[in-house]
This record gives structure tokens, sequence and C-alpha cells, in this order.
């Protein structure tokens, strides 16, 4: 982890918030005036959606699986350079990769592919990245992505959720058919299992959304709960002076169901996560304005 160019980076799936918490993240961001490089984790995916397409049908006919967890279809140690490179220097390249027309449209492209890689804006205060794997090692082949990073935060929802929401956003948002989505989810598992879940040990805070409402056919269902059908559990690790009984008196509904975990109403989300991480990030840029050299800011409380 390098101060002088800190990452912060959102790791988690379907069905987890991670839009709730980047608007939440975006919003700090204005607060405290920060430009920061955004990093999508599909930009590091192996493969066009026609090479994908062809690789699960080749993986199928040889009795194996290949999904977006895992580090086949991932390049992990790409991204891994990425990170360090950022770090040391502040510098480095990003593309896009492109699910809908609406996104493709504008690069005369078509959905599925990836644009042309590009130089990160300069000077940036920091790096964000949003995506599957950004607290992801691989040991086999001497990849560890989460020693770079300064700020790892976990979206995680539980496993009926995320895919009650997968089923729905794939087929209703990306043109998948059901049973495309389901065939998905199988040869998923143990991607899921080897390279996602172990990342959520590794990350300073988890935001895990539980429903409140019955997802035990997540295959029957026909909306995705919303937050307000939900509680949101947040688990701190390896952080020092957590205020949790000033978190208690600003959540309204909240409580503490262990030392280290503060359960929030799912509506009371996005309020959480700023401020939880508002002053969590206010210390990584006041750290890094100090190794400038520069007189710090003055940051808003």
């Amino acid at each position: 982890m390098s101060a002088k160019h800190p990452i912060i980076a959102i790791t988690g799936s379907s069905g987890a918030g991670t839009t709730t918490t980047t608007n939440a993240i975006k919003h700090i961001f204005r607060s405290l005036n920060i430009s920061a490089a955004f990093i999508e984790g599909d930009s590091f995916h192996r493969y066009t959606r026609p090479e994908m397409e062809k690789k699960v049908r080749d993986a199928q006919q040889e009795g194996k699986h290949i999904s977006y967890f895992g580090r086949e279809a991932n390049d992990f140690g790409l991204l891994e350079t990425l990170f360090d490179s950022y770090g040391e220097t502040g510098q480095g390249k990003l593309r896009r990769y492109l699910h809908t027309f609406d996104e493709a449209v504008p690069y005369n492209q078509l959905p599925g592919t990836f644009t042309p890689w590009q130089d990160l804006e300069q000077n940036t205060d920091l790096l964000f990245y949003e995506g599957l794997h950004g607290a992801v090692v691989d040991q086999e082949h001497n990849v560890d992505v989460a020693k770079h990073v300064d700020l790892l935060i976990g979206m995680v929802p539980i496993i009926n959720l995320e895919w009650i929401q997968k089923l729905i956003r794939d087929t209703s948002e990306r043109g998948h058919s059901r049973e495309a989505v389901m065939g998905s989810i199988v040869r998923s598992m143990d991607d899921y299992i080897n390279h996602i879940t172990p990342q959520f040990s590794r990350t300073h805070i988890n935001f895990q959304r539980v429903p409140t409402v019955d997802t035990s056919n997540p295959f029957s269902a026909k909306d995705i709960p919303s937050l307000d059908e939900s509680f949101v559990v947040i688990r701190f690790r390896g952080i020092d002076d957590v205020d949790f009984p000033y978190y208690l008196r600003m959540i309204e509904g909240s409580f503490m169901s262990r030392i280290n975990t503060l359960v929030v109403p799912g509506g009371k989300m996005g309020l959480a996560m700023e401020l939880v991480l508002t002053p969590l990030i206010k210390d990584i840029i006041l750290k890094k304005r100090a190794l400038e050299n520069l007189a710090p800011l003055d940051l808003p409380i």
C-alpha cells in the first residue's frame, strides 16, 4: 500500500449494492474535493463476449467450467500491474468493457467489446476500483491484488439475493435467456468459492445486504428485494477507533450484533456508508498530502 498514490477498492458482485456504494463514494469525493481515477473490474476480462461464449462452449465439451469469477476469464496479473503502477507513480492505463448498446454506440462498437487502452488522467488524488476482484489473491500464479489497496470495501449479498439480481439483470438488461443465466450460475460456483468469497476475509469493511422477505427460491423471484426490505450488516476489520456509539446515535434503527459488527436498516445504507467511509477516506488523503510535503487542505468535516 502507498499513501502517496492511494487506492480504494470495492469488491463485490450482483445484488450487493455496488451502485449505492459507488454513488456514496462519489458524493464523498465531491465533498472532500478529491479527484479520482475510476476503474471498472470488467476492464480486466480476457475475452470479448463472443470469445467468452466460445470459451464456455469449448469448456463444456471438455467437461470443464469457465466463468467471469475465475482466473481464466480475467487477467489478475494485469490488474495487479495497474495497482502497482498507480501506487508507485500515480499512472497507469485503463479501458472499458461495453455491456450494452447504449454503452457501445458512442464508441462505434458492439456490446461485449473493449475500448482501446488509454492513459489514466494525470494528477489524480487516488484510484477507485469497483468490480469483482479488488482483493483477489492467486497464489498459484503469484498474484496479490489486495496488498496494493489502502481501503478495501466488500459488498456482499447473501447468495440467494445475488442470484435473484443476476437473473433479473441479465435477462432484462443484457438480453440473456433465463436458461443461459442459470447455466452461468452453475458454471461459476467453483470460481465463486475459490476466487470471490475468500476476498471478504481480506477486506477492511464488509457491507452485506440481507433481505427480510422470502428469497428461498431465487429462481422463481419476480423482483429484487428493495433496500427497505433489507438490513445491512457492516463488519469492521483492522480499523482502529471505530466510533460505534456515534453511528448508533446517527442511524435510526441501528444496533450492534457483535463487537465489530453494526447492523443498519437497508434504507439507511447510503447514509451509513457516508458516515463510515468519509473519515477513512479523509485520513487517506491527509496522509497523501503530508507525504507530498503540502500543508493539509481545509477538508470539510
